[in-house]
């Protein structure tokens, strides 16, 4: 597994788990947090209500440094959740033939997967027969992103977002390789005015709750507390709470969690992908991984979930995610 949003040891631990559970899984356990304030996160993208039609041939510059021309998007292949739903969002949603295993909204939900654990399949993809595929920065493996080029195939690699400014490059990348940059500009624009309206309701003043980001899949025994590479800093920031595991003095991306590391951090809260927290068997089993119990977060039993699907995308649902997070956080009872 390469670096991606949810990048080093995160993204390894991600593959990992997926192999092990088939889709990140649910391990049943949903109904074991009843106290925790689930964020019903939207399982659907909002398309522009006016899209513009693609203007083609484009010539665009790839984030790996390669200079690619995209003639036609009739049959797009988007390898992220990311880049699928900033595709459906500018309302070419019906020209994607294929998706990743992380693109989970409705929308999306009946296209064949040419992923597995993030690897993607070369065969699957060609024999989709696209016309543009859309890459991460760390899709692979490395061979099968040589074979899809090789057999002609345009392939624009589009570079990650780890924090709310990179939303808009991320935007206008996808719009200029579909031949849609009008499009782009709008939904670029929709996109940061939500974000801003959400801030604008954050609380000013007070204390800022410490949160620290755990990734947890309990299937494949994986449990790591998120620094200030983990993607997650900018948007507690932004939701007025402090990132405990980076003011604690974690600089990488993510560390084994242990009763040291957490003691350090002293969380108020406990940030957890929804998939993870189900994956422990709910609050009662995420306070039982060792050094949990024992932060003020532990012991309040006080964790915020958002949907594993949207969390770190920084894109056009962003501002959802940050609503959720501003509510769990500062909304009434809290």
């Amino acid at each position: 597994m390469r670096r991606t949003r949810l990048v080093g040891a995160l993204t390894a631990a991600l593959a990992l788990a997926l192999t092990a559970t088939g889709c990140g899984g649910t391990g049943g356990a949903g109904a074991a947090a009843p106290a925790a304030k689930t964020a019903a996160a939207p399982d659907r993208v909002e398309p522009l209500a006016a899209p513009a039609a693609p203007q083609l041939p484009v010539t665009v510059r790839s984030a790996d440094g390669r200079t690619v021309t995209v003639a036609s998007t009739e049959r797009i292949v988007p390898l992220s959740g990311s880049l699928s739903e900033i595709v459906f969002t500018l309302g070419l949603g019906d020209r994607v033939v294929a998706r990743d295993i992380t693109a989970t909204f409705e929308q999306a939900a009946d296209l064949p997967v040419v992923t597995r654990a993030h690897d993607v399949s070369a065969e699957s993809v060609l024999s989709l027969r696209p016309t543009l595929v859309l890459a991460e920065a760390t899709t692979g493996p490395a061979e099968a992103v040589a074979q899809i080029r090789d057999a002609g195939i345009p392939l624009v690699v589009v570079a990650p977002a780890r924090e709310l400014p990179d939303v808009d490059a991320r935007i206008d990348a996808v719009a200029a390789a579909l031949g849609v940059p009008g499009s782009g500009t709008e939904l670029r624009r929709r996109t940061q005015e939500r974000i801003a309206a959400v801030r604008e309701g954050v609380p000013a003043g007070g204390a800022r709750p410490r949160v620290a980001f755990l990734y947890v899949r309990g299937s494949a025994a994986v449990y790591l507390l998120g620094g200030a590479e983990s993607g997650a800093s900018s948007l507690l920031e932004a939701a007025g709470a402090i990132d405990a595991g980076k003011e604690s003095g974690l600089t990488k991306d993510f560390t084994p969690i242990t009763s040291e590391a957490l003691a350090q951090a002293a969380p108020d809260a406990l940030l957890v992908m929804s998939k993870g927290l189900a994956s422990v068997g709910g609050i009662d089993g995420l306070v039982k991984i060792p050094g949990v119990a024992e932060t003020p977060a532990g012991a309040a039993r006080r964790v915020v979930t958002v949907d594993d699907g949207v969390l770190l995308n920084y894109g056009p649902r962003t501002d959802r995610v940050l609503a959720s997070l501003v509510d769990q956080l500062h909304g009434e009872g809290r």
